[in-house]
């Protein structure tokens, strides 16, 4: 996390809540300020660093020390690369990977333990965001399904040398254990739909060019798929009699939370609908 956030070490360990017995998963460790730190307190430290010159300054920083033997860098794109079992993540993720890294951590199994995730505070402020608030999106229910995040900790754009442009948070995220029985791809492929005007009436964004099409074949496939007789219910008729049994029809996405669009979910798949 760079030399700006070893004033914060402290705070991070805590929150973290590091053992001496932990593995720990370091994502952009720069040129290691934050990893020798992590070093004295975790068992194990695998660092995934994608610029091979960083890579060889944290390696640099512990070769004939006691911690050499505890840490193993990887060189690669921190999506990409298989990583290793882990109970604890540390990042300072770059602003372009912060969407695919979170949900490449809530899709790893084992589980973690929690991630400490320092991100620019635009994307964690939407990360934390909750229901009837401006920022609540696809992007907070998706990661809220999953797990349980909070904001632990502000940085100040002047807290780096050369300060960057923006401002940046740390945030915690707990898996959810057991996670949820759902299909990632079905409770996000219906949230981009109703979350695709969040404002507007669920039953409206239903109504988008395109999208009863591509509901009526995919309820075609699945009806196939149980070997289902496919009956000629207009498709609008279908969608119309779950939102209305619910007392969905005028609600909005922007308003409901991650209970209210399980529900929706299940009510769609008790009918047929399925979003991927």
């Amino acid at each position: 996390m760079g030399s700006s956030l070893n004033c914060f070490w402290p705070y991070i360990q805590c929150q973290a809540n590091l053992k001496p017995t932990d593995k720990v998963l370091e994502v952009g460790p720069g040129t290691g300020n934050l990893t020798v730190k992590i070093l004295e307190k975790a068992k194990h430290v695998t660092a995934v660093e994608m610029d091979p010159r960083m890579a060889a300054e944290v390696i640099k920083r512990v070769q004939g020390t006691p911690e050499q033997h505890k840490l193993e860098v990887m060189i690669g794109d921190a999506i990409k690369v298989d990583f290793p079992y882990f109970e604890v993540c540390i990042s300072n993720t770059p602003y372009q990977i912060s969407s695919p890294l979170t949900f490449r951590l809530l899709s790893h199994r084992p589980l973690f333990r929690v991630a400490i995730l320092m991100f620019q505070r635009e994307f964690a402020q939407r990360l934390i965001a909750r229901p009837g608030t401006p920022l609540w999106s696809r992007l907070s229910a998706n990661v809220q399904l999953y797990s349980k995040v909070d904001n632990i900790i502000n940085v100040s754009r002047n807290d780096f040398r050369p300060p960057p442009k923006v401002e940046s948070s740390v945030i915690r995220l707990v898996p959810i254990d057991p996670p949820p029985p759902v299909k990632f791809e079905e409770f996000d492929g219906m949230n981009r739909i109703i979350f695709s005007r969040p404002n507007k009436t669920i039953r409206g964004n239903f109504q988008a060019q395109g999208v009863m099409k591509m509901l009526e074949q995919n309820r075609r496939t699945w009806l196939a798929a149980q070997e289902m007789m496919v009956d000629d219910t207009p498709i609008n008729t279908i969608v119309d009699k779950v939102l209305e049994d619910l007392d969905f029809t005028e609600t909005r996405a922007s308003k409901m939370d991650v209970d209210d669009l399980l529900k929706l979910l299940a009510a769609f798949h008790g009918a047929g609908i399925h979003f991927s």
